[in-house]
């Protein structure tokens, strides 16, 4: 019996691997690293990419090349076999050490690396004459590349917000392209610069003519990209200009590796972070929620009732039982008793002022109750003046049944 035919198996399409000025076999170490891990590498633009073999068209590391300080040929002390097989690549914030195949493939690494951060082949390499082309060849297109995009040091930000950012990230670099003030497609360069302990900040103006820029300097100098400006700036002043490259070692997204259902090939997955909950009401553990206290509201001088306390006092403060305080309460359209009193101390009178209505009701701040006012009258009378007691108790509960009238009244 013949076997039904199955379909014929359709090969699963692969990505394009991608296209870079140089690439070999690498090995690389970095500064965690305990030894060195064989990559397949490739240089495309200003970043190394490292994939597990040649076949790969998806990377797993990358080093970018902005914050690039020099190259050097220094041997590891721990290092068997050829020691001209080894260089180190030096950034800002970090060193990477290298071990090529052959001197020949560290030459050609060293020299695309300078080429493209340079923007010049370099001339100091020992190098054949087809290596020097390639290298022309991939600094042609770095350049057509380069007048498409603009340069990781370029931020949008105003001028007083460049010189912030400087002086905030000393480390992150020295020079900042930014969008002229004039508007327009016209470009500033911010510098800052320590001289004698003292910061010197330096703006510079780069005018658009065409598909040129011109830096505006005492002898103008074009460039055909913004990148040539920035190493216009590096190369004149000896590097000690730096590109702003602020620092972004930490992701901000939450991301995971996971299978593809259909394909079965792994893939990297941003998580989706869910939003908090709102807090809702609680209730407290240890009995009823306490309520939160009441805003006095001050009122005005001429609504106010005279004081009950001497003005020497505080209006809100309330006068111990157990202390013997002065005879404060005082009335001055209340005339005197017959008989004269020893006054301790000499009181502060009050002047009486005409009552004017007010306008709108108010709110009037209790000081002191007056069942409180009277047993504190009462009972300072009583410590000071034993002999006087009961006068003064009349006294008080007719001063008391006053200003209940002036309440009555004012309400």
């Amino acid at each position: 019996m013949a076997s039904a035919l199955s379909p014929p198996r359709i090969p699963k399409h692969k990505g394009a691997l991608p296209s870079h000025y140089y690439e070999s076999f690498l090995q690389k170490k970095g500064p965690h690293d305990q030894d060195y891990k064989k990559f397949w590498a490739g240089l495309q633009g200003c970043t190394l990419y490292f994939y597990n073999s040649n076949r790969d068209s998806q990377h797993v590391e990358k080093l970018v090349l902005g914050a690039f300080v020099k190259l050097t040929d220094e041997v590891p002390w721990e290092s068997s076999g050829d020691p001209g097989i080894y260089f180190s690549l030096v950034l800002r914030n970090q060193e990477i050490k290298f071990k090529a195949e052959s001197l020949e493939s560290r030459e050609m690494w060293k020299g695309f690396i300078l080429t493209v951060v340079e923007l010049r082949v370099p001339s100091n390499l020992t190098l054949l004459p087809g290596h020097l082309y390639m290298m022309a060849e991939a600094l042609a297109k770095e350049e057509a590349r380069r007048a498409l995009e603009l340069p990781p040091c370029f931020l949008k930000v105003s001028r007083l917000d460049a010189q912030l950012l400087l002086e905030r990230y000393p480390d992150c670099g020295n020079l900042l392209l930014r969008p002229s003030g004039d508007g327009g497609d016209d470009v500033s360069v911010t510098t800052r610069q320590t001289f004698n302990g003292t910061s010197v900040v330096r703006h510079y103006k780069v005018k658009r003519e065409g598909p040129k820029y011109v830096i505006d300097v005492e002898e103008p100098f074009s460039c055909a990209s913004l990148d040539s400006v920035v190493n216009y700036f590096v190369s004149h002043t000896n590097n000690a200009l730096v590109p702003f490259l602020l620092d972004e070692d930490y992701e901000k997204v939450l991301g995971h590796v996971e299978a593809d259902k259909e394909n079965g090939e792994r893939v990297w997955v941003a998580s989706s972070t869910p939003a908090a909950p709102s807090p809702g009401p609680t209730l407290a553990s240890g009995g009823p929620k306490k309520l939160p206290p009441l805003p006095i509201t001050p009122v005005a001088s001429q609504d106010r009732s005279p004081p009950l306390l001497n003005e020497d006092e505080d209006e809100n403060y309330v006068i111990p039982i157990g202390d013997d305080p002065a005879a404060n309460y005082m009335n001055g359209d209340v005339p005197p008793p017959s008989r004269q009193v020893p006054k301790p101390r000499k009181l502060a009178k009050v002047q009486a002022k005409p009552l004017k209505p007010p306008v709108v009701p108010k709110p009037e701040p209790k000081v002191l109750n007056s069942g409180l006012a009277k047993k504190l009258a009462v009972g300072s009378m009583q410590t000071l003046f034993p002999t006087t007691a009961p006068k003064l108790a009349d006294l008080t509960a007719e001063l008391e049944e006053k200003l209940q009238r002036r309440r009555a009244l004012e309400h």
